[in-house]
């Protein structure tokens, strides 16, 4: 990958972990707004009360400070910190929607956040080893990448595809075929569910735009989720395409534990 698609990379991890810290900063000035007026303008039990109050927020400030501390050392060094999974997935799960309203406030679109935090997901996979077998991968992928004018329905079962080359299902096809790994085309957020339920992969490759890969990643947490972002040369939901490299980069670091570069 070239230089300047790294540095676009890091820039892009930077604005996610920047709004996770200011996150963090925004809840420990709540609690020191709580010391001060617990010492100086309540009495009686409604100290109690917010004593309880600072106390819980003072618990989850620890608890998603060392979850976002071992986010970073993870993107700095590529590699990872065992036993701080679950807190960093915990992290960035529960302050995730006060990111998305610090971004707002800033005046940051919903779409670089959201991508944003598609590239830290995918950065903190890279930092783990797998070795899993091809049936155990599942591709979801959207079934916007047919073509519009198709007639032939593939969502119910992607080999009803009738290989006419003229979009970028044929080829995942012919992927999927070759590496022995599952692929879904879905419709939307309910049926990915239910194509993971039934598969029950213990990795995925998910394709789409930022809110469905945002939600799928969130959604089926822990589960390892790659995220490739889809390509719109005709807008959104129609026609669009996908770096089919990145799909076998993804497949081969979920089998063999190679490099994967998103």
């Amino acid at each position: 990958m070239i230089n300047r698609n790294g540095e676009t990379a890091k820039i892009k991890k930077r604005i996610f972990v920047g709004l996770l810290s200011a996150s963090v900063l925004l809840i420990f000035g709540m609690v020191l707004s709580g010391i001060f007026i617990y010492y100086n303008r309540f009495g009686s039990w409604y100290r109690y009360l917010l004593l309880f109050i600072i106390t819980l927020l003072s618990l989850f400030i620890l608890m998603v400070s060392i979850g976002l501390a071992g986010v970073v050392m993870t993107l700095l060094h590529v590699k990872s910190f065992f036993g701080l999974e679950g807190l960093m997935n915990a992290s960035l799960n529960m302050l995730f929607p006060l990111v998305l309203t610090l971004g707002k406030i800033l005046n940051i679109p919903k779409d670089v956040i959201k991508s944003s935090y598609i590239e830290v997901n995918n950065k903190l996979l890279q930092s783990r080893c797998y070795n899993l077998k091809p049936e155990n991968i599942l591709i979801l992928a959207p079934h916007c990448l047919q073509k519009w004018d198709c007639p032939y329905k593939i969502t119910a079962d992607a080999s009803n595809c009738r290989h006419c080359g003229r979009c970028d299902i044929d080829k995942l096809l012919m992927i999927s075929k070759n590496y022995g790994v599952n692929l879904a085309v879905v419709t939307g957020g309910t049926l990915a569910r239910k194509k993971v339920i039934d598969t029950k992969p213990k990795a995925i490759i998910a394709i789409a735009c930022e809110r469905d890969l945002t939600e799928g990643i969130l959604d089926t947490n822990p589960l390892p989720v790659m995220g490739i972002l889809n390509i719109r040369p005709e807008g959104p939901c129609k026609n669009t395409q996908v770096d089919l490299a990145k799909v076998t980069e993804a497949i081969d670091f979920f089998m063999k534990g190679r490099s994967y570069h998103n």
